[in-house]
């Protein structure tokens, strides 16, 4: 029996042992070695390949495409073909470039410098801190496949003063936010001072164009914005004033817009001397419900006066669309418009249009 016991502990000790031994063994002393060492250099691979993936730009983009029918036209047509490019520079420094390839020209392209919530820098070419749409409701956010008449006359896409901008100029702006909660901040602000005549074009005259936006948010999804443009375009320095103010709420499946936008352009008359200046109004509202996820149904009552002292330069769009995007990289609107024109030499007419945005 002591021979028995006697046995039974040593096998103890050495099963107790063993694992000592092991660990003390050269050979896995050195397995041990080898696998940290091979993780420590994949871990640095790691971190380098993160590194230059930081450094690359990241590339995106869409094209934008469809067919419009009226009474006295039918066509297809490309609205955008645009190509992206942004990163980091530094921490708190960087960079947007944006093409159009369907007239080809450069959209975006600045640099953004970041140090504070409060203030902030931009410089280069982007869109005029001017208004909700113009810079709220990039054309992936949009719900219609156009912007409404006050802002196409008013502020640089089909402006009464020639330019064809997409609501950009170059210019340098001061931007911030105050009184963050829940995401978002109660106060925000815009202010700049740009050439005033669009898109890749140096400044004409000597002055430079005053933009300033204020924007309040009380509550989540709701916002309020008041915005003012002061300046002069072209050679003879003429008169481009800009002002407008609006409401926006835009949370869950309710979509609820409206702006109103006035201003003052100034016009050579045919002798190239005498100027004379136009006052010009418009406004818009916008109803939409997002039935789910992927479909929308949207409104919108859409009025402009060219002139304010001629009645019959007033053209009023009413518009029904619906905007379906099943997938992320895909989406489908269509448009129903009855434009109603004021003056009895411009006929009214229906429009329909279908456009499809594919996205990368």
């Amino acid at each position: 029996m002591k021979t028995f016991f006697s046995g039974i502990l040593l096998l103890l000790l050495w099963i107790q042992g063993t694992p000592r031994a092991f660990a003390e063994s050269p050979v896995r002393m050195a397995s041990e070695t080898d696998f940290s060492a091979e993780l420590d250099s994949l871990k640095a691979r790691s971190a380098a390949h993160e590194r230059l993936l930081a450094a690359l730009p990241q590339i995106s983009g869409y094209v934008q495409t469809g067919y419009e029918w009226s009474e006295d036209a039918s066509t297809f047509f490309i609205k955008r073909v645009r190509l992206s490019l942004s990163g980091q520079l530094a921490r708190q420094l960087d960079y947007r470039v944006q093409i159009e390839f369907c007239t080809p020209k450069i959209v975006d392209a600045y640099l953004r410098y970041r140090p504070f919530e409060a203030l902030n820098v931009q410089l280069g070419e982007y869109k005029l801190p001017f208004s909700i749409e113009n810079t709220e409701y990039v054309p992936l956010k949009y719900e219609f496949i156009e912007y409404p008449l006050s802002l196409r006359r008013l502020m640089g896409f089909s402006d009464l003063c020639g330019l064809s901008a997409t609501g950009r100029d170059m210019g340098a702006m001061l931007y911030g936010s105050f009184c963050r909660r829940d995401g978002y901040s109660i106060l925000n602000y815009n202010v700049g001072l740009f050439n005033g005549e669009g898109l890749n074009v140096k400044d004409l005259n000597r002055s430079k164009d005053l933009v300033a936006r204020l924007m309040l948010r009380p509550f989540a999804g709701f916002q309020i914005a008041a915005s003012g443009y002061w300046g002069k375009y072209g050679a003879s320095s003429l008169k481009r004033v800009r002002y407008g103010a609006g409401a926006c709420y835009d949370r869950g499946p309710v979509v609820l817009r409206a702006e109103w936008i006035g201003g003052t352009t100034g016009f050579l008359e045919a002798d190239g001397v005498r100027i004379v200046e136009q006052e010009s109004a418009g406004w818009y509202a916008v109803g939409g419900w997002r039935v789910t996820t992927s479909l929308m149904g949207v409104v919108r009552y859409d009025t402009f006066l060219e002139d304010t002292a001629v009645r019959s330069t007033r053209q009023t769009n009413c518009t029904a669309g619906l905007l379906w995007q099943p997938v992320r990289f895909l989406r489908c609107q269509l448009n129903y418009t009855y434009e109603d024109y004021a003056s009895r030499s411009v006929s009214n007419r229906n429009v329909v249009s279908l456009m499809l945005s594919g996205i990368f």
